[in-house]
């Protein structure tokens, strides 16, 4: 079993950056595709960004795609969310995941096997 543990969420102004952290301890950290996902109030929880085990590949949902990049540190069982030009619509908790998938990276959440408890991300207009 993978535990993930999310940081850096926080307030901040539109157009401004922040960088969430996933800290993942249990398992072997690199056997695991990782993604976020994000769930606004009254929304469904919809994917953000994806990576795969060894880093080198990813994936970006459209309404993020050239914000954000998805990254890991596989020495540090970290994974990150860089997120700049942040728009109030941005707003949500973010969760990390990880995923045993042989599809990676994969934005499909069905496929993710263990979940942290999510960071709150508030983006002011």
């Amino acid at each position: 079993q993978v535990q993930l543990v999310e940081s850096g969420g926080g307030l901040v102004q539109a157009g401004g950056s922040l960088r969430l952290s996933c800290a993942a301890s249990g398992r072997t950290f690199s056997n695991y595709g990782m993604g976020w996902f994000r769930q606004a109030p009254g929304k469904e929880r919809e994917s953000v960004a994806a990576i795969s085990r060894s880093g080198g590949s990813t994936d970006y949902a459209d309404s993020v795609e050239g914000r954000f990049t998805i990254s890991r540190d596989n020495v540090k069982n970290t994974v990150y969310l860089q997120m700049k030009s942040l728009k109030p619509e941005d707003t949500a908790v973010y969760y990390c995941a990880a995923t045993l998938s042989w599809l990676q990276p994969t934005l499909r959440s069905n496929l993710y096997n263990y979940w942290g408890q999510g960071t709150q991300v508030t983006v002011s207009s």
